[in-house]
Formats: structure tokens, sequence, C-alpha cells
């Protein structure tokens, strides 16, 4: 062992609420929180925006690059933002990808379909990279474009969908000509269909199989009278809006055929990896597709697992993050261990070591996943905190590790349910987590860190442009807690009262603690 282990706990979507509205955090009974800030010492992270590689500070952070930046301890360019870059450069339409793609479709007069979350949020996707691509498409000689939306209301207003569905329709037909027919295909609420993550629940990508691909199921004649309709029918929001094919004379407009070329454009990698599974792997065998499987070319907007090699496709390249805390960590010897339930497994793991599903020590770094329940996550918001503080405990008790990282998804997947109530108890059952963690690092002598990656549960509440109050499921846009806990020594944290950390910070921090070498790239330690 080196110095004294440390123990980082990411509280998932708990932050420190601006307003006061809609604030599960504080209206949560939190006696070790309290405690935690009132008597150790403690600043607040920026965990959105530039701090995670965003392109603005209106981007609301997410988990993605929020454990990119807290594995990594630097800051590089995101989502978004990166492919904000390649497309200005023309880095993306000069891709052997989207060259490859657009040339199949010019050749053969086949479909060229674009796949992928339709809003302006930022998190998975932007609806401008998509216009921007169906333009350059027909620039380039492409004939047909067929779009498969997934509508949002998640990270961005909860019923926004019909000014996306608008937006979309009018950059169509502004382009649409004699030469040239783009039209919306198929779609669906992002929580309905296709956008499922971690295997949770593939039946959700077989419906969007079914729909996009296969062009079966409920026909309306616009995209727009199926939102209308399916929202009064079933007074869901938009990410629980049940699937649509988009028809003519009862035959769906775009159906996925055999010489076709798909791209899907979501640029974040969670939610788009089953779908291109089942796009990209021989002899996949996830569900049935019925017998209905065409040959076409597929990409995605970003290759959204490098060790699995998925999509084989793509037309920006990652992120190449190095000097991870895990490698330095590796190089120094010693010996991590990383848990969380299934909705935040990949967190701890994958984007905490830089996008890289295998590790660097299979020696030094253990990993335990913990299967989420399958249920909404409001019916059940304590969710596995009390499991994952158990394996925690353990892994403590065995007195082999010297960095314990966790994640606890309570505040914001149940948060992003949109239900108070049941977002309260999320908060609560994080904190009684904390409560036996605590009295565990007290006894086998553990130094522990508190954090989060963006905030979610402090937010549950917004006012809309009316001054409306509505419910919020989105992240939000507040700094998060840092606290350093260890019950023998007195951590000082420089600047404390400033507002100049972010995410990046940790690990630094964590070096400093373990007492090894930081890389010269990192950001500063805070103490």
């Amino acid at each position: 062992m080196a110095k004294k282990p440390v123990v980082l706990v990411v509280m998932d979507g708990v932050g420190f609420s601006k307003t006061g509205l809609g604030d599960a955090v504080s209206e949560a009974n939190t006696p070790t929180l309290d405690m935690l800030l009132k008597d150790y010492p403690h600043t607040s992270l920026k965990a959105h925006g530039d701090a995670v590689g965003l392109p603005s500070d209106d981007d609301m952070g997410n988990s993605e690059v929020g454990h990119n930046a807290l594995g990594c301890g630097q800051i590089y360019s995101q989502g978004a933002k990166l492919v904000n870059e390649s497309i200005e450069s023309g880095k993306m339409f000069g891709s052997d990808t989207w060259k490859e793609l657009v040339a199949n479709c010019v050749e053969k007069g086949s479909t060229l379909h674009f796949m992928g979350l339709l809003s302006d949020g930022n998190v998975h996707s932007n609806i401008s990279h998509l216009k921007t691509m169906i333009a350059k498409a027909k620039d380039e000689g492409v004939k047909t474009v067929r779009c498969h939306i997934l509508l949002d209301g998640r990270d961005v207003p909860a019923t926004s969908g019909m000014t996306y569905i608008d937006d979309l329709e009018n950059t169509m037909a502004s382009l649409n000509d004699d030469s040239f027919d783009a039209k919306i295909a198929s779609g669906g609420g992002r929580m309905k269909l296709t956008m499922d993550r971690y295997q949770a629940d593939w039946n959700m990508v077989k419906l969007g199989w079914d729909t996009h691909v296969k062009g079966e199921g409920r026909k309306f004649a616009s995209a727009g009278e199926a939102y209308t309709v399916l929202r009064e029918e079933t007074g869901a929001i938009d990410q629980d809006l049940p699937a649509f094919v988009i028809a003519k004379d009862d035959i769906p407009v775009g159906k996925i055929c055999d010489d076709d070329s798909v791209i899907l454009f979501n640029f974040r990698g969670d939610r788009a990896i089953e779908m291109s599974m089942a796009f990209d792997v021989d002899g996949f065998d996830k569900f049935d597709k019925g017998g209905y499987d065409p040959k076409v070319l597929y990409a995605g907007m970003l290759q959204y697992d490098g060790d699995l090699n998925l999509p084989k496709k793509y037309l920006v390249n990652p992120p190449e993050i190095t000097n991870t805390l895990s490698e330095v960590l590796v190089n120094a010897g010693l010996n991590s261990y990383a848990v969380s339930e299934t909705q935040k497994y990949g967190h701890v793991t994958y984007f905490w070591n830089g996008n890289k599903s295998e590790k660097f020590s299979d020696e030094l770094e253990t990993w335990n996943e913990i299967p989420s329940d399958k249920v909404s996550f409001d019916e059940r918001p304590w969710m596995k905190s009390a499991e994952v503080t158990d394996d925690v405990i353990e892994a403590i008790k065995s007195q082999k590790y010297d960095f314990i990282r966790c994640n606890y998804p309570n505040g914001d997947m149940v948060g992003h349910t949109g239900s108070m109530e049941a977002t309260i108890v999320a908060v609560e059952a994080v904190d009684l987590g904390l409560t036996r963690l605590l009295k565990a690092a007290d006894e086998y002598g553990c130094t522990v860190l508190i954090t989060a990656d963006h905030g979610n549960a402090d937010e549950m509440l917004e006012k809309n442009k009316k001054g409306e109050v509505a419910v919020r499921t989105a992240h939000s846009l507040n700094r998060v807690p840092f606290i350093i806990y260890d019950k023998d020594e007195t951590h000082v944290i420089k600047d404390a009262d400033s507002t100049k950390y972010g995410l990046a910070n940790v690990a630094p921090t964590v070096a400093t603690l373990l007492g090894v070498d930081a890389p010269d790239c990192w950001e500063e330690s805070m103490i």
C-alpha cells in the first residue's frame, strides 16, 4: 500500500442549486451530506461547458464527459465541440467514411438515411449537424435522403418536439426540388425505441429496427401529425412517445434497403452502441431481425467504442485521451477498484479510462458491475445504492486497494423521470449509503472524496418562457460539491471559496493524496 487509501464517491446528478426551484437535494433529508458540508473541507466544481470540453457554458455536462474529465485530469474537446470543429474545418466531409457513404448512394441511386436524436440538447446530438449533412449530401449528388428521428424531451424541454420537427421539415423543404427528395421516415421517443444503453433492454432496439429499418408500425402522413396525435392520445412527454412510421398510400416512405447508406448522427456513444451492433456485428443475435437484414454501408458520427471497434466506420475521430489517472496509478504499481450498478458501470470504467473498454492492467485494476433493476427508476428510487455501498465496504475491508471509486446513479437516473417525490427519496438513499461508507472509512483509515459529475436532482423544475413553472428532466448547469473527509488528517483546499476548479481538478487531487506524480498535462491539484 502507498499512503492511506482514497475512496472517491460520485453522487451522479447531485449539484448545488442556484435558485432553490425544484431542488430535491435540499428538500431531501441528508444528515451526512449536511454534516460534511458543515464540518469538512469542501469547494464547488464546474461540471459543464468548457470545464468538460463542450463548446459553451450553455452546454450542460453529462456523465460521459464528466467521467472523462474526472478520470483523466485534463479537458479534451468533446461531443458537439469535437464535431463542430470537424465540420467547420471540412475534415468530416473530407473523411474516407463520408466520401464512401455518399459515393455509394450516388453510384447506386440509393438512399442516404440519417438516424438519431432530433434536438439541440448537445448531449447526444445536435440538429444543426444533421441539417448541414443533408445540405452537403445534396451538393455532392445524393438524390434521396430519409431521416429517422428520436424525440428528446430530456436534454431539452419535455414537450418541445414539434419545434425540432418543424425546423427539420423547413430545412428539407428549402432543399427539395426535381433532383432531390428529403423526408422524415420514422420516429418515436428516445426512451421507447432505439436508444437503449448498457444492454439494459434490447426490446427497445428491436422496436427501433422494426420501425426505422423495416418500416413497420403505426403509420401517419407526416411527423407533425404523428407527434400531435400521439401526444393527445397518450399524454406522454417526448421521450416516451410511441414509435411511428411515415407512409404514403400505406407504403413506408423510408424503409432501409440493400445498397443504402446509413449514418447514426448521435455523437455520444452510450445510447448509440446497440443500434450500431445491430448494423455492424456479424452474426448479431441480441434480437430476431425477422429475416430482414439489408446490406448497407453504416457509419456513426463518432466511433462509440474503440475497443469493440463500434462502429467500424465513423465520420469524426474521437478525442484520443491519454495520461488518465488509471494509467498513472498502474505505472506507480497501485491497486484500484471500480464499482457501480449497470446504469453507470460504463462511466466508472470505460469513460473513466479515457473511452477504453480494456483495463490498463488486469492485475492492478478490478471492476465490478451490480445489475440495475429493470423498472422505471421513479418506482424504485433507491436503485442499487445499498448493494453498491455493501460492495465498496467489502473493497475497503479487503485492504487490497489504494484507490476505490464508485458511482451512485440515483440523483441522475431518478431525476430524469421528472418525479420530485421519487428524486427526494433517491438523494436520501445516497446519503444513507454515504453514512455507512464513512463508518468503514473511519475503521480502516481511508480518505473519502465526495463529488458529482453534473447536476440534475438539484433542478427538477424550471420556469418556461411564459414564466410558468414546468417539470425539468434535463441536467442542470449548476456546480457540484467536492468534499474531503478524513477522520485523522485535515486537508486544506487551496482557494476553496473560489470558482476556479472543475471536474478535471479531481484526478490531480487524488494523485496528491496517494503521493504519486501527476503528468505535466494535468490540471492542478486542489490541495
